[in-house]
């Protein structure tokens, strides 16, 4: 599943060059809980053509994703934007990293036809990080929301952005286009941010999501974290008060996997019982949704849990009123 090399008009390009001299890191085996079948369904063919098609962008297939197989067998995609090669260069991340191409400016029409086509009801965008541009990409994704409201009015939309460090206005214009989730993962514990995250800043990626909630408290707020990349149990609990402290909705936890010898390595498998806990004090802590598990990540069941997490909203009010 994992892509070692691209190929750009024929020639072999290296897909993280910044890791291409790293030692080798050991892979560790996975354990029975972790192992997913691999995608042979015609749903899943049929949602790759709709993808091809539209010469749109898949996190799902860019990250290499355990979930794609069962997502797209039910023509769930998340749409990644902007290109599909990163400026940062994350220690876990799967993701192409380089120069990236100017933005396509006819895409934001092509994925508000293809979530029409593929009748969503829920849609989750993404993009790589695009230091790069000014905005940090901001105005396309606005536009991107913008055309799938067109298209198709009934389709909730969920975002999963960067941090737009250093973009002044750029979340502004975001929250403008009003999706109904803004998601922002943290990806790891910040005692980790050096090795893992280097070009992010842990309490910048709090306070961007804290200011979702001031611009618009309508908009539900999510954020992520991956597990086993050396993190202890009370760093994880502090991060979600930290979480909480924002006013964020809805809480993910899922088990890092090392795509290649040279990605960070996977320090653990964390087992499904500790998982269950991470869910149970998430809950106690006053997150409307946590979502826990070995193979739970960002926009997994995303239609569902969006779903489950208006029904918690509305019962939250309910009682206090």
């Amino acid at each position: 599943m994992v892509t070692i090399l691209d190929r750009i008009a024929g020639a072999p390009r290296v897909r993280h060059p910044e890791k291409a001299h790293r030692p080798d890191q050991e892979v560790l085996r996975k354990p029975d809980w972790i192992r997913v079948k691999a995608p042979t369904s015609k749903g899943y063919a049929d949602t790759r053509e709709i993808v091809k098609t539209h010469k749109l962008v898949t996190v799902c297939e860019e990250a290499g994703c355990p979930n794609i197989g069962e997502c797209w067998d039910k023509k769930h995609a998340t749409f990644m934007i902007m290109g599909e090669i990163c400026t940062r260069a994350c220690a876990f991340c799967n993701v192409a990293t380089g120069i990236p191409s100017v933005l396509d400016h006819d895409e934001p029409a092509r994925v508000g036809h293809a979530v029409k086509q593929m009748g969503l009801s829920h849609v989750v965008i993404t993009s790589v990080d695009r230091d790069d541009l000014a905005d940090g990409g901001a105005e396309h994704f606005a536009q991107v929301i913008r055309a799938i409201r067109a298209a198709t009015p009934a389709t909730t939309i969920e975002i999963l952005t960067p941090d737009f460090l250093r973009k002044d206005g750029a979340l502004e214009i975001v929250v403008a286009a009003r999706p109904d989730v803004f998601n922002h993962n943290l990806e790891t514990v910040p005692s980790n941010y050096l090795t893992v995250r280097p070009g992010a800043r842990y309490f910048h990626s709090i306070r961007l999501l804290q200011r979702v909630k001031e611009l618009d408290p309508s908009i539900f707020t999510k954020s992520g974290i991956m597990v086993g990349l050396g993190e202890e149990r009370n760093e994880i609990l502090q991060l979600m008060d930290d979480l909480r402290s924002a006013s964020v909705d809805f809480m993910t936890i899922g088990q890092y996997l090392q795509p290649t010898k040279k990605h960070h390595p996977v320090k653990r498998f964390v087992t499904p019982e500790e998982f269950k806990s991470y869910e149970t004090v998430g809950r106690t802590k006053g997150f409307l949704l946590v979502a826990s598990s070995p193979l739970t990540r960002s926009s997994h069941h995303a239609g569902e849990d969006f779903a489950r997490l208006r029904a918690a909203r509305e019962a939250q009010l309910a009682k206090s009123a």
